[in-house]
């Protein structure tokens, strides 16, 4: 129900424009449904194309990034109904390549909500692995429907997760921990093109999903935006300069369940819609069971302060109301997808810029949706501080494969403190082992990881594991 007030719409309005200056965010699109796919809300801010100065609208293409998650366990959740797989069966059973040598059992379950035990890891570019077969897109086709770069794919993020035992590589066991893994939903996307009944992943999606609920501007191809007039230009910090292009490939990695996708905001209206009215499209379409959906939402596994994740979806509670979302980001992409059954609403923001936290401004407008203050409350953590030993024990680099490099340190005033890339930030305890780092607009979540076997080996840093580098 819409209990948008004039004054609320105004401040979740003027948060938007705060972001996008200090974020130097080129064009934001943003959208709310409610359960029928009417639009309650819609604004566009910016441009598609700065140099241009094209207008967004409802059929802009932007890049989803992560996002794609929600797409791929949507799609195993299919073929799971449909006999095809089994959430518990062994990974190792669908993708031969990946031995599951050095650890215990990894399910389909487990690589659906991001327990596999993985770090993360540095991305295997689609472009560098079509380079190393010899393949050209003017001659093969879309790199996203391509059978060898998926084949060859596979095998190296196979192989280099089989590499990884619990002294060198591996977070903990199967289910015990959460850490954000490209590489175990790559491993997803390969079971779908496998034994999904399609010749890909993308196309799997296109004739189970996106045809079926009337998303015609959504796909994982990578040269059909750049030909798109349409299209939003993708825009990233280059040496402290914002520089747009137009290349679909840039980071993006060779197996597509992790993030491929692209698609509109008024084909995300449908999408959503389809999960506000659980698994149901508005044109009558069955594309999950409702019991389907509602194991995808399930809480799985704690996610951040207060979260959870359950299969390519998050669950947190925004004051009052239970939402479930996903967020994506890629160069030149910042998304995210949110809905509550409680508010009778479903929120999309789509930017064309890197790094914008858009999250932030889907809480705020789903706040002011459900009539509430759109801006965050920042007053619930109350001040601890971390016992010496613990100080002694976190003091060190902690370095992710994804290349972020995060030092704590003890301060002269015998307090942790944090850089993040050699920028200093902000660390705040909040109890024994755990702290926030503070920022202009939102609150990032830092666990201290150990083990009576391992001691401090790790910390949680937002969504990701992020291992300590050995003296």
């Amino acid at each position: 129900m819409n209990r948008m007030k004039e004054a609320d719409r105004i401040l979740a309005e003027n948060l938007v424009e705060s972001i996008m200056k200090d974020y130097e965010a080129c064009g934001i699109a943003a959208a709310i449904i409610d359960r029928q796919g009417n639009t309650r809300y819609e604004k566009f801010w910016g441009s598609a194309d700065l140099e241009s100065k094209k207008e967004i609208n409802g059929e802009t293409i932007f890049g989803l990034a992560s996002v794609t998650k929600s797409f791929t366990c949507l799609a195993i959740m299919q073929m799971a109904e449909e006999g095809l797989l089994g959430l518990d069966d062994p990974v190792s059973q669908y993708v031969p390549e990946f031995t599951n040598k050095n650890q215990k059992t990894v399910t389909i379950r487990h690589l659906m909500s991001h327990c596999g035990g993985f770090f993360p890891l540095p991305r295997i570019l689609v472009g560098q692995v079509a380079e190393s077969l010899g393949l050209k897109e003017s001659e093969t086709g879309d790199f996203a429907y391509n059978d060898a770069i998926a084949s060859e794919g596979v095998r190296l993020v196979a192989q280099r997760l089989d590499e990884q035992t619990m002294e060198s590589g591996l977070n903990g066991e199967p289910g015990e921990y959460l850490s954000y893994c490209n590489d175990g939903f790559g491993l997803l996307s390969d079971v779908i093109r496998r034994y999904g009944k399609e010749p890909s992943y993308g196309d799997y999606l296109v004739r189970h999903i996106l045809k079926p609920l009337g998303m015609e501007r959504s796909f994982c191809d990578f040269v059909r935006p750049s030909q798109d007039d349409n299209a939003a230009t993708l825009y990233k910090k280059v040496d402290g300069v914002m520089k747009g292009h137009r290349d679909y490939h840039d980071n993006a990695f060779v197996l597509n369940g992790g993030g491929a996708m692209k698609s509109t905001l008024n084909d995300l209206k449908k999408y959503l819609a389809m999960y506000l009215n659980e698994g149901k499209a508005l044109n009558g379409a069955r594309i999950l069971s409702q019991r389907g959906i509602r194991e995808m939402c399930k809480p799985r596994q704690p996610y951040g302060a207060f979260g959870y994740y359950g299969y390519g979806l998050s669950i947190k509670q925004l004051d009052d109301l239970k939402v479930v979302e996903h967020g994506g980001s890629l160069p030149g992409v910042s998304s995210n997808i949110a809905w509550s059954y409680e508010a009778d609403g479903a929120v999309i923001i789509l930017c064309n810029t890197s790094g914008v936290p858009v999250s932030l401004i889907s809480n705020a407008l789903m706040r002011a949706y459900h009539g509430k203050n759109p801006l965050d409350k920042r007053d619930i953590w109350q001040e601890a501080s971390w016992p010496e030993e613990t100080l002694k024990a976190a003091e060190g680099t902690y370095v992710s494969g994804e290349g972020t490099q995060v030092e704590l340190y003890i301060g002269e005033d015998g307090r942790p403190g944090v850089r993040e890339d050699g920028k200093e930030k902000l660390l705040i305890p909040v109890s024994p082992y755990s702290a926030i780092i503070r920022n202009k607009y939102s609150d990032l979540f830092v666990k201290l990881i150990h083990s009576q076997e391992r001691g401090l080996y790790a910390i949680a840093y937002g969504s990701r594991l992020i291992p300590k580098k050995p003296l």
